[in-house]
């Protein structure tokens, strides 16, 4: 029996991946190679929406690529590819395009949010049809799941939609994707405000654990995390997010239970459980680091890992596309 496929996009948007990307999803692609057809991509034209400097988006591509290979993803199992090689992509978002209406790609909440946040204005159309793109990049490779988390799930939907009204318009053409949904991650917070999520875009320097981030950094700031009154090592979202905060991210990093990692620490105050958290965390990313540092000084056999996704990324979406062209009405490529 065929393994079912999934595709899933990560932005090069920041020079490192950290805590809250690697376990909500790069950890999970990861163990997803092993029971599926793997497609994973780097979603450089979506960001352009943030209007990157080019050499920055150059590097930040590289540096997210080799870091999904050195989390553990096989070129051998999974094709890692940049977006941006297929061409096929636009071609197809175009053709979607023109099957949403106004209304329907309005309603997104990511775009709802941004223009909200910082004026309808300062938007600009990429991001009004990003959902649109996202669509094209998932139907394009016929995928049978998607992984993503729960908030997530109405971008999914949009492509479900755009699909069964593209083979109702024109026959069946495309695969109707369905949600896999990540296993749940308990929210990883902010170091210095455990309320809030860790985001590159909302979070403080101080208040994010970089993949690629030095050991000695990383230590520092979880020494330095937001704590609560009190010296109990013990899970109390509402008491104590601090201590909560911590103790999810090494139970999600180590293995080892909440309510183990209590009985252990009973009585030892902050300062030794902090000094435990650390260590998980650099331990866990130093492999990581070490990989990944070793493909980004050799650029050109990162670029031929990546030119070896897109060959087989490639095969997939022009097979795709021969049918939409033909069902479309164009007259056939020459």
């Amino acid at each position: 029996m065929d393994r079912p496929r999934v595709l899933s996009g990560i932005q090069p948007t920041a020079d490192s991946f950290h805590l809250g990307n690697y376990l909500g999803a790069v950890r999970q692609y990861v163990a997803l190679q092993d029971t599926h057809e793997a497609f994973y991509f780097i979603a450089d034209l979506h960001a352009l929406t943030v209007a990157p400097k080019a050499d920055e988006l150059r590097r930040r591509s590289r540096v997210a690529a080799a870091q999904l290979f050195g989390a553990g993803l096989d070129p051998e199992k999974a094709a890692v590819f940049a977006q941006s090689h297929i061409r096929e992509h636009s071609e197809l978002a175009w053709i979607l395009i023109c099957q949403t209406g106004m209304g329907e790609a309005g309603r997104m909440t990511q775009f709802k949010d941004k223009s909200a946040k910082y004026g309808e204005s300062s938007a600009s159309v990429g991001l009004f049809t990003y959902p649109i793109l996202q669509a094209a990049d998932i139907l394009i490779y016929q995928a049978d799941q998607v992984p993503v988390g729960v908030d997530q799930k109405q971008h999914l939907e949009l492509s479900r939609d755009l699909a069964q009204r593209f083979n109702s318009r024109y026959g069946q053409t495309f695969k109707v994707p369905n949600p896999y949904i990540l296993k749940e991650v308990e929210k990883i917070g902010d170091l210095q405000d455990p309320t809030a999520k860790m985001s590159k875009t909302s979070s403080s320097p101080q208040g994010i654990l970089d993949v690629l981030e030095d050991p000695a950094s990383l230590r520092k700031k979880v020494m330095r995390a937001v704590t609560d009154t009190g010296s109990e090592v013990v899970a109390d979202e509402e008491n104590k997010p601090g201590v909560t905060n911590l103790l999810r991210i090494h139970s999600a990093l180590s293995g080892v239970s909440v309510p183990d990692l209590e009985a252990r620490f009973a009585g030892q105050g902050y300062g030794a459980f902090k000094k435990e958290v650390a260590e998980v965390i650099v331990e866990a990313f130093a492999p990581i680091r070490e990989r990944t540092e070793k493909l980004l000084a050799n650029e050109a056999e990162l670029d031929r890992l990546l030119a070896a996704g897109a060959a087989r990324a490639r095969v997939v979406a022009q097979e795709t596309m021969v049918k939409v062209r033909d069902r479309i009405g164009f007259i056939p490529t020459p």
